[in-house]
């Protein structure tokens, strides 16, 4: 898997993507309430997609929004949904190497974490830009068993396996406290704060 063939998968998938979507409501009150997605805060959603949360974070009142993904026909299908909201900022590129100019409350990755190459990088990148008090949050609308079935079909040459959540926690605890970890049959969450020693 390489970030080349990622992007031209997500590209191909654009157009499709939002037909395809099954979105839970429960499910992403309960990733956003544990991500402290709340009025006022300022959100990065790393690999946004077609904008599946950004109605979620308008419904609750953040302050602004910065979408990211490595997909350009993605981040294109995005901005012609949300392109009223001003407090909306949408970008392509890719979040392991990205140089954000801003610090973010809440940085939330979104049914994607698979399709990252490089997991370290990631967090290493994303943890300068989080606020000393901020909250990153890796989340699933769906288990882990139910995850590995999906991505075994036509998106398996660009995913990689999600971590059992005490592996995530793991990977996360160079840069980050974590201090929610939860892996069910229906929903896959871990969030944690900035380690105090990064700060």
């Amino acid at each position: 898997m390489d970030k080349k063939q990622v992007a031209e998968y997500f590209d191909n998938m654009a157009d499709v993507w939002d037909i395809n979507m099954i979105k839970i409501q429960p499910k992403i009150d309960e990733i956003l309430d544990r991500a402290g997605v709340t009025e006022g805060k300022y959100v990065l959603d790393v690999a946004c997609g077609t904008g599946v949360l950004i109605s979620d974070y308008v419904k609750r009142k953040v302050s602004k929004c910065v979408a990211i993904d490595i997909s350009d026909k993605m981040i294109e299908k995005a901005k012609s949904k949300f392109s009223q909201y001003e407090n909306v900022e949408f970008l392509c590129g890719d979040a392991e190497v990205f140089d954000f100019k801003d610090k973010f409350d809440c940085i939330v990755i979104y049914n994607a974490f698979p399709h990252f190459v490089d997991r370290d990088k990631l967090f290493k990148n994303l943890s300068k830009c989080l606020k000393p008090d901020g909250r990153i949050t890796v989340a699933h609308g769906m288990g882990r068993e139910a995850l590995l079935k999906h991505h075994s079909g036509s998106a398996k040459n660009v995913s990689t396996v999600l971590p059992e959540i005490e592996e995530m926690t793991d990977l996360m605890s160079d840069y980050f406290d974590v201090d929610v970890s939860i892996s069910t049959d229906d929903i896959y969450i871990a969030s944690a704060k900035k380690c105090q020693d990064s700060i």
